[in-house]
């Protein structure tokens, strides 16, 4: 009995240890859409380990719905409506995070993405837009709003979630490849161009998740393609909460710098 209470103990011990280790106490971050699939679990992952994290989300019961859910786990998130297709709304997410996060922004999480898969000579010139503006511009934009609160923060970190696409065929869309390629170069550019101002840049690329933005994919599949498309996506849901592992690891190694 002493032993098992030992153990006990022990394990306790280790726990606690492992989460004073990865602690974003004291920390802010903005996630853009964070209310569904990839954003909301980092979302979820950032205020569990105690970051204040505001979000985003064009919907608003949607939005709604989720901070109820994150209140009821002690979770401190904020949220505003917005569509980041659309520049000024941009400017105004910036004001409102600037004023819930007391102007302090160690985090931007830029997560927005949207895909419309076609043959490359089927696409129209408002569709071209439209996924340049809310892949590319709406997630660059971000970072020229966000950066003097990043810079006065003094540690600042921002995360892009790009895809396989960006580096691969994948025959999901080339402009939606365009865009993600786009996102993995301008990564490289600010991880350089910043560092000066104490701001790190890094981008995950994931492949398929089984998030609303890949329903389509599922639902269209043939009885063969849907149950190999099934195995496939059963397998990589584990990918999402290794995905934030890596994003948890890459923000919480500023505690071994300072």
């Amino acid at each position: 009995m002493a032993e098992a209470d030992s153990s006990g103990a022990e394990a306790s011990a280790a726990a606690s240890r492992r989460q004073a280790r990865w602690s974003l106490r004291g920390m802010t971050a903005l996630v853009t859409g964070g209310t569904r699939g990839i954003g909301h679990a980092v979302v979820e992952e950032l205020a569990a380990l105690g970051a204040a994290v505001h979000t985003c989300s064009r919907k608003e019961g949607e939005l709604k719905e989720c901070l109820e859910k994150w209140a009821g786990l002690g979770f401190h998130v904020t949220g505003s409506v917005c569509d980041l297709s659309v520049r000024e709304q941009r400017e105004a997410l910036m004001r409102e995070v600037a004023s819930a996060l007391d102007g302090k922004l160690n985090i931007l999480i830029n997560n927005v993405g949207t895909n419309i898969r076609k043959q490359t000579v089927e696409y129209s010139a408002e569709e071209y837009s439209f996924l340049m503006t809310t892949n590319l511009e709406s997630a660059y934009h971000m970072c020229q709003l966000a950066h003097p609160l990043l810079k006065a923060s003094g540690m600042g970190s921002i995360v892009f979630i790009s895809s396989v696409a960006g580096v691969v065929a994948l025959n999901s869309g080339t402009i939606y490849a365009a865009t993600k390629g786009a996102i993995n170069q301008l990564t490289k550019n600010l991880a350089c161009e910043w560092a000066k101002d104490n701001i790190r840049t890094n981008s995950v690329s994931p492949w398929y998740i089984k998030t609303s933005l890949v329903e389509e994919i599922y639902l269209h599949c043939g009885t063969h393609g849907l149950t190999d498309l099934y195995r496939v996506l059963l397998l990589l849901r584990s990918i999402c909460m290794c995905m934030c592992a890596c994003i948890r690891t890459f923000l919480d190694s500023y505690a071994y710098y300072y």
